[in-house]
């Protein structure tokens, strides 16, 4: 199997990196986290350099790449800890483009592309934790027209974005059925609290009472699963950024900290430390890629696949981000110091679309009586 990048795939890569390098410094990321955890401009940044527009087909006028480009893109954003919620905009383009009748696709796609329009996944509740299949919120038909009713939690940007991607069970005839629908958030009857989640980024609690919607598909539980599983590519790919980046600060601290006369890293038992980080990091890398693999292979294979993938994710998020705070000492909880940021942001993603633990379940749960990985 062939893991080297094309010549595409490294030139974004290298775009990105640029960006994220000379565009968002740690100082401008500060400054948004204090304005409230979203940038319009820098969104509108991502989207000039054709980073919203990734899964979107050229027809509708994005680039119409796969998963290995948005895994690239992942990356290089979380070396940068970016908060704008590309990966939002990965999940319901795709979803969108596969799922929703083409008048929708034609109404939103090109918009999204442009960096114009944010649609965001609202498909958490509080009683339902990560589990898909339970919805409390409802959605009614009356003369061609839906209406969704009900509360997510945990919206990126849910008071910013243009509009939402809505799981709701529907009533009638089709009782106890999953759907899919799409709300705007300036449709009567939506309303969004927002907050500061602990990585600095924004999100809301969105209440919808009777909000207009437009059905996206009846397959609702379907195509809800394929989504998170675009998410959570998109998630160990950013992680594998994050980490990496946590590591590369950890080893220039350890070079420049003295101690007794001498740099921190010349001690043996430090060096030992890094040694585990780095593996943890290289065990996180191969299982983003064997995600990003598995995402068009059939559902049940592919679910498998994630949730064995976020699971060492997980694993690994927790031990270098603790790592890195006790090769610093008491400076890697401060707010001046970036260390503390990246920590956070590792910690938020670990729960991101199902926890370590979570995950170890559904592991469990399509356990095969075969032996290996990859079987």
């Amino acid at each position: 199997m062939d893991f080297d990048f094309s010549d595409d795939q490294e030139q974004l890569r290298d775009a990105v990196r640029k960006w994220v390098d000379k565009g968002y410094d740690f100082e401008r990321r500060r400054a948004i986290v204090a304005a409230g955890g979203f940038d319009r401009a820098a969104y509108t940044e991502l989207a000039e350099l054709g980073l919203t527009g990734l899964y979107v087909s050229e027809d509708n006028g994005g680039m119409g790449m796969g998963p290995t480009e948005a895994m690239v893109t992942m990356e290089e954003l979380g070396r940068g800890i970016v908060l704008e919620p590309l990966t939002q905009t990965l999940i319901t383009s795709a979803t969108l483009q596969t799922h929703a009748p083409a008048a929708l696709q034609a109404a939103w796609l090109p918009r999204m592309a442009a960096g114009e329009a944010i649609v965001v996944l609202a498909h958490q509740e509080r009683a339902a934790r990560y589990q898909l299949s339970r919805c409390a919120a409802q959605a009614s038909e009356s003369g061609g027209t839906w209406t969704v009713t009900g509360t997510k939690s945990v919206v990126a940007v849910g008071d910013q974005a243009d509009a939402f991607v809505v799981p709701a069970m529907v009533n009638g005839t089709n009782g106890g059925q999953l759907a899919l629908f799409l709300v705007e958030r300036s449709a009567s009857g939506v309303s969004a609290q927002a907050y500061i989640t602990q990585d600095g980024a924004r999100a809301a609690e969105v209440v919808l009472n009777k909000a207009a919607a437009q059905l996206i598909t009846l397959n609702g539980l379907t195509a809800l699963e394929e989504a998170v599983d675009i998410g959570i590519a998109s998630v160990c790919a950013e992680a594998v950024g994050v980490m990496d980046k946590t590591l590369a600060i950890t080893v220039d601290y350890l070079n420049t900290r003295k101690q007794f006369g001498v740099v921190i890293a010349s001690f043996q038992a430090l060096r030992h430390r890094v040694a585990d980080m780095k593996m943890q990091l290289e065990l996180a890398r191969s299982m983003s890629y064997y995600a990003t693999l598995k995402l068009h292979a059939p559902a049940e294979e592919r679910r498998r696949a994630m949730a064995r993938a976020k699971y060492q994710l997980g694993v690994s998020m927790r031990f270098i981000g603790q790592q890195a705070v006790q090769l610093h000492g008491g400076i890697a909880v401060t707010d001046e110091y970036i260390v503390s940021h990246y920590f956070k942001k590792l910690t938020q993603l670990e729960m991101t679309f199902g926890d370590t633990l979570h995950q170890l379940g559904e592991v469990s749960d399509r356990m095969q009586e075969t032996a290996g990985v990859f079987a």
